[in-house]
């Protein structure tokens, strides 16, 4: 894998055009710029592809709620400090939601359900929103406006230590793919104060779950208190910045409190109602923190599927400007995401430099263009000779489609055309 030393996201990233931020915007609100966009779609379709192969099915669920679903969750009474004020609308109050899990209760809880449905695995990429203070926003890593990738599972209680184990690997292998190395596994306890729910039975019972659930992965772990959610202990994978700042990424939590709140229900096997677990879990937490935890591993330089230009075309001459404008048609219909830079960007020894960190550079001179070749640059440094435009193609399209890491094989695998 190609990694460089941590940066600062914040700089890199705008050096980079992959977001901002705007006065009129607000603090903690960056926007996307298109290259930004195209790291945090690629990122999206990754995480929902994995999880819809670990049976998950995805939802879509309103950013706002009224006040009185927060009432019912504990979030009004134990959270409202970090929410956003109650918005009048008529004779109710709507609130930005800072959780989706009350939204996925109620899917849960829009009809009846069987034991024979559990585990029901519900994942959304949804927006939520907190009222964080001015002084700790920064960048991409806190932010007011943020797309969680959440889910849930509701299952039986004898269901939940597996279901947790399962989402714990789920993480463990998107961090892989991903070349994320947690800095820690943490176990969050409540601390003192009346933050948490008062149910002592409640968190010694997922407490016990959850230590199990790291006992049973192998991961070395540490108990901190003070660290819960408002309704019991979490699972946290912490990741650390450029500055050897720590953060939780990922979360994995046992949740016997909202199901109670929600009067949550399911037929048993003896015909009975009984009262389901909710297994929370986020894969990769929050779209905007790890696109910054990625940008200062990276360096900028991202992994070929995962970079915003994964290959640009470098005509050497204006005489091959319309055939390199053919080439990047080629590669768009091939699923590669690509770009021309021409002469009007400055000499070719300068365009390369501008393009240091895009996976493939194809230079396209007068005798690729009569026959139909690209000469590859590769970002390691490493030069190819000139190849068949459709060979090239289709090997750097099945190393992106594999999510590889390496940016060329060595072998002569396509002898067809695109």
């Amino acid at each position: 894998m190609e990694t460089t030393a941590m940066h600062d996201h914040r700089k890199l990233g705008r050096e980079l055009e992959l977001f901002d931020t705007d006065p009129l915007m607000g603090s903690g609100l960056p926007y996307w710029l298109p290259a930004g966009a195209a790291v945090r779609h690629t990122l999206e379709e990754f995480i929902r592809e994995r999880e819809r192969r670990a049976g998950y099915r995805h939802v879509y669920s309103p950013v706002l709620g009224k006040r009185e679903l927060y009432e019912i969750s504990g979030h009004w009474s134990h959270y409202r400090e970090d929410m956003f004020p109650p918005m009048d609308l008529g004779a109710e109050q709507v609130v930005l939601r800072p959780s989706l899990c009350p939204h996925h209760a109620l899917i849960y809880r829009s009809r009846a359900r069987s034991y024979r449905e559990l585990p029901l695995r519900m994942a959304e990429l949804g927006s939520m929103y907190r009222s964080e203070p001015s002084g700790v926003l920064g960048g991409l890593t806190r932010v007011r406006a943020i797309q969680l990738n959440d889910g849930h599972v509701f299952c039986t209680p004898e269901q939940a230590g597996d279901e947790a184990v399962a989402a714990l690997e789920l993480i463990r292998e998107a961090h892989r793919a991903l070349g994320i190395r947690p800095v820690r596994y943490r176990l969050s306890l409540p601390g003192e104060g009346g933050k948490y729910v008062a149910d002592p039975a409640l968190w010694e019972r997922a407490t016990a779950l959850l230590t199990e659930v790291l006992e049973r992965s192998g991961v070395p772990f540490e108990a901190t208190e003070g660290e819960a959610a408002f309704y019991g202990p979490k699972i946290d994978i912490q990741i650390a910045d450029a500055a050897g700042r720590e953060s939780t990424l990922s979360t994995v939590q046992i949740d016997f409190h909202q199901p109670e709140r929600f009067g949550l229900r399911y037929i048993g096997a003896d015909g009975a109602r009984h009262r389901p677990v909710m297994v929370h879990r986020s894969v990769i937490g929050s779209v905007e923190r790890v696109v910054a935890h990625l940008i200062e591993l990276y360096g900028g330089a991202f992994p070929a599927w995962l970079a915003p230009t994964q290959i640009v075309l470098l005509p050497v001459s204006d005489d091959e400007l319309p055939p390199a404008d053919r080439l990047r048609q080629r590669c768009l219909d091939v699923g590669l995401r690509a770009e021309v830079a021409g002469p009007e960007h400055g000499s070719l020894g300068a365009r390369i430099r501008a393009a240091r960190l895009v996976p493939y550079q194809a230079v396209v001179g007068a005798r690729e263009a009569a026959d139909d070749l690209v000469a590859l640059r590769l970002r390691d440094g490493r030069r190819l000779d000139p190849l068949p435009a459709g060979q090239a193609l289709a090997r750097i399209g099945a190393l992106v489609a594999a999510g590889s890491s390496d940016l060329w094989d060595g072998a002569d695998l396509w002898d067809g055309a695109v």
